[in-house]
């Protein structure tokens, strides 16, 4: 898959695809990432690209010119019809199902914003999909468009070491859409804290169900919301409720 970032700062990117183990889904061509500067597509001897707002106010917004002229080299060169999506406050969150499809599609071009916004001209005139990584506000989109890159990578065959990993990430379907249980490693012992005997005890069953009810339990004190998500959707058994009801109420 191919995505083409429009960024003032392309410079933040390579260090970021060069370090560690989603580099392999860049440097392997899994994730093919192309950066585009707008300054390159502006006219004059400074190539502005930012501009005062009408109707005055603080800060400068991004100019619709210089980005549409860098969009429209950008779908010239790839020329698959593939998505324009802007990272901004008022877009849908992004969650592991949006990743998930993100991860097995062709790619987008990526518009990563900065000072007061983006004429909305450009928005209006070429942009499909607005996205959201929370109810925060960032300096510019580049940031959001490492965690998209990032999310999307490490769910690409042969990145991570073991190709099991991410089927345990909070939020995966294949755990009912839970929050990840707590993880131990050695030693056993680590300034007075051991690590649970469920553990250690080598009986495989035990441990599922172990780090099932942790799940459970975690998910159902910080997000209760999941665990009506996972009711409503029939995927809690007898067991999982036995477990659920030993937790301290939090509005379940």
């Amino acid at each position: 898959m191919r995505f083409d970032l429009i960024t003032l700062f392309p410079e933040m990117f390579p260090p970021f695809m060069a370090c560690g183990v989603t580099r392999r889904a860049f440097e392997g061509g899994l994730v093919d990432v192309h950066l585009w500067n707008p300054r390159d597509f502006a006219e004059g001897n400074y190539r502005r690209v930012d501009d005062r707002a009408f109707g005055g106010g603080p800060g400068m917004v991004m100019m619709a010119e210089p980005l549409a002229r860098c969009l429209h080299a950008i779908q010239a060169e790839r020329a698959d019809g593939a998505p324009v999506v802007l990272f901004s406050p008022i877009g849908q969150r992004l969650d592991h199902e949006g990743v998930a499809g993100w991860s097995v599609g062709q790619g987008a071009v990526l518009v990563c914003g900065r000072y007061e916004g983006i004429d909305q001209r450009f928005i209006d005139a070429h942009v499909d999909l607005q996205i959201s990584l929370g109810d925060f506000v960032l300096s510019g989109g580049e940031i959001a468009a490492m965690a998209l890159l990032d999310a999307v990578a490490r769910l690409q065959p042969g990145v991570l070491n073991d190709a099991g990993s991410h089927q345990a990430d909070s939020f995966n379907p294949l755990l009912d859409g839970l929050l990840d249980c707590p993880h131990y490693t050695r030693p056993e012992t680590w300034e007075g804290r051991q690590v649970p005997p469920e553990l250690l005890s080598g009986h495989h069953m035990q441990i599922e169900r172990w780090r099932r009810d942790r799940r459970l339990e975690l998910t159902a004190s910080r997000r209760p919301d999941l665990i009506e998500a996972a009711r409503r959707a029939g995927r809690l058994g007898a067991l999982d409720e036995a477990a659920l009801a030993k937790v301290p109420k939090t509005g379940l």
